[in-house]
């Protein structure tokens, strides 16, 4: 699935935020990226969600390089990140209606599709709230949520769980769990390898922007 090859991001002349990463994943795997904040995971994600431009080295997906990957075409991708992304002016069913109208559905199946989520996660309340009045909590969720709409081909997660309630990280944690198909490949990461635990067999540990054996 993800083959990375001599893989570095450097911000300035001394720093870099990623050094000489080299990583394969499988297709269908669950693994997570432990380190502390600032450590190299979100850059290496940012990176594979084609947000960061590295400075030097190889990405392959699916043995495509990463800048000529479609992600409307060539793989279902879905990224969590942690400073959510929506229209923040409008409502959490207006939101849905957008992505699913961006991604080509139906009127019809739209109002199935959002419909069966409201009343799958029970968001009945906060269907027309709109997304500025509620908590980043609630943002993370709707996150997942919205990426349900698809089976994804790919799963990625940053590190969201250090600000999360124990009753809204059970949620977090039965929804990805829950979109974790035989065919997703899932990455998550996080700076708790109890965390790390919930999701994955394999951890991968980062340090000052490197692989590490372990911290």
């Amino acid at each position: 699935m993800v083959e990375i090859k001599n893989l570095f991001l450097k911000y300035t002349r001394e720093y870099y935020a990623l050094y000489d990463i080299n990583l394969n994943i499988e297709d269908g795997e669950a693994v997570s990226f432990v380190g502390e904040d600032e450590s190299g995971k979100t850059s290496l994600l940012r990176i594979l969600a084609k947000l960061e431009k590295p400075t030097k080295g190889q990405v392959y997906i699916r043995e495509i390089p990463l800048e000529k990957l479609n992600f409307r075409t060539d793989l279902q991708m879905g990224y969590v990140p942690a400073s959510p992304v929506f229209l923040e002016k409008k409502s959490v069913y207006e939101n849905f209606k957008y992505i699913l109208k961006n991604w080509g559905f139906t009127e019809s199946e739209i109002e199935n599709k959002i419909n069966k989520v409201i009343i799958e996660f029970a968001i009945e309340k906060i269907k027309d709230t709109k997304v500025k009045d509620l908590s980043l909590e609630e943002k993370y969720v709707l996150s997942l949520i919205r990426l349900s709409f698809r089976e994804l081909d790919l799963l990625m997660v940053d590190n969201i769980f250090d600000k999360l309630s124990e009753p809204t990280m059970d949620v977090v944690c039965d929804l990805i769990k829950k979109m974790k198909n035989k065919k997703t490949t899932l990455i998550v990461a996080t700076t708790k390898p109890e965390i790390a635990q919930k999701f994955a067999k394999r951890s991968i540990y980062f340090k000052n922007g490197s692989i590490v054996d372990n911290l």
